[in-house]
């Protein structure tokens, strides 16, 4: 039976100052900037959630771990954690930013793999067996490039120091392709100045040497370098996760028909032999245009009312969002069972407008967990600070677009912040 909350009127809640964190920036601590990644979570945030809401040896989780920025937080505040992601770069992302490794022992394998340049020659490498989508994205000798240092970086036998490197070239792949550096949508930028591979790789790694010696340091001196953290590759709807093990879940959820995840990190997908077949990889995630055809299934008459609406206007449109809504009522089950008894969830989650139509998924979700046996305790409005997530949707196809679009429009001005407690 569908629920509906009790005077519900998210529009009506004030921005909350204390939680917009205006001036800061995403990856100037830590190992948060070990990789780019859309729509990252914003350390500041996860930060104030963890000291907010939990306590020494609890233990927190993420469902959509994405690059890491929870676990790393957790783990920086002396908290036990486990992330689920079902995107492998994710996965390899967060191994490294989690695992600091001792900086003479890493500076050493850098100076190695390094020194190695010389010993390139493009004839041995130009014709490197590799996905065909990495042709159509690479020169000749940036593919011969990248395949020698992928071949070195394989051949380090400390699988922690093998991670961390294969996450710096990972990073510069996009920069030295043929990729427009600007976006987050695949396509090739015919004016493009394409980076060096070996310069590239050479100055990232330096900048993430830095940031391991940092991190590693603080947690030598707070003696948390031990503190169990770790990543696993899985679904949010079905993690392996031991039931009523958790003491808070901190995590932000896709946004309805956001981000494609698997066409943004298709570049290490291919290179690192992840997926074959990219069609196939991308309807393994919650919020995305490919996985379609499912029926609405969750607790939440708004839900339903927004589906209705949607399919008056795009029958389509309106099964991508019935579809979301579904998979997400799967993951508000999956945090209900994992939760211990007064265990909080808190989700940072955002509205958008679709075809006209308002997409409320912070009060859907709201609903869902009412559903589940959740208290909302608190719902904290934020403005979102530029460029973390995209801004402009096209009115007519739903994309996401350019500002200077006829047809685009603002969206995602604000977020909410829910904090549920399992009752």
């Amino acid at each position: 039976m569908k629920k509906q909350l009790d005077n519900i009127s998210f529009e009506d809640i004030l921005v909350d100052s204390d939680w917009c964190f205006k001036n800061a920036r995403s990856v100037e601590q830590w190992t948060h900037g070990y990789h780019r990644y859309p729509a990252k979570f914003l350390p500041n945030l996860v930060k104030k959630l963890i000291e907010e809401y939990t306590k020494e040896d609890d233990l927190i989780a993420d469902l959509f771990a994405g690059c890491g920025t929870t676990l790393v937080e957790a783990k920086i505040h002396g908290r036990k954690s486990i992330g689920v992601d079902i995107n492998p770069v994710a996965e390899l992302i967060t191994k490294a930013k989690i695992n600091p490794i001792s900086p003479d022992k890493l500076e050493e394998w850098y100076n190695l793999i390094i020194s190695s340049f010389d010993e390139f020659k493009i004839e041995d490498y130009r014709d490197s067996n590799v996905h065909e989508r990495i042709d159509y994205w690479f020169t000749s000798e940036n593919k011969a490039k990248i395949a020698f240092l992928y071949s070195k970086i394989l051949a380090v036998r400390d699988g922690t120091i093998k991670d961390f490197l294969l996450v710096s070239l990972s990073h510069i792949l996009k920069n030295c392709s043929r990729w427009l550096q600007s976006s987050t949508k695949p396509q090739i930028d015919p004016n493009k100045k394409i980076s060096d591979p070996f310069a590239a790789f050479r100055l990232h790694t330096k900048q993430m040497l830095k940031k391991n010696t940092e991190f590693y340091s603080q947690l030598s001196k707070d003696r948390h370098l031990r503190t169990k953290c770790e990543i696993k590759l899985e679904d949010a709807r079905r993690t392996s996760i031991k039931p009523n093990s958790v003491s808070a879940i901190i995590t932000s959820p896709p946004y309805v028909t956001s981000y494609e995840y698997a066409d943004i990190h298709q570049l290490t997908a291919y290179w690192y032999e992840y997926i074959k077949d990219l069609a196939k990889f991308r309807k393994n995630f919650i919020g995305t245009f490919y996985s379609l055809n499912q029926e609405l299934g969750c607790d939440s008459v708004l839900a339903s009312d927004i589906v209705n609406t949607l399919s008056s206007k795009d029958k389509r449109t309106a099964k991508e969002v019935a579809n979301y809504f579904k998979d997400m009522n799967e993951v508000g089950n999956e945090m209900h069972r994992i939760l211990k008894k007064d265990g909080y969830a808190c989700l940072v989650i955002g509205n958008t407008t679709i075809k006209d139509v308002k997409i409320k998924s912070a009060e859907v979700f709201a609903e869902i967990l009412n559903s589940l046996d959740f208290k909302i305790v608190k719902t904290i409005k934020r403005s979102i600070p530029n460029k973390l997530i995209p801004t402009i949707r096209d009115q007519n196809t739903g994309r996401f677009s350019k500002l200077e679009s006829n047809n685009s429009k603002l969206v995602y001005p604000e977020e909410y912040i829910l904090i549920a407690k399992k009752v």
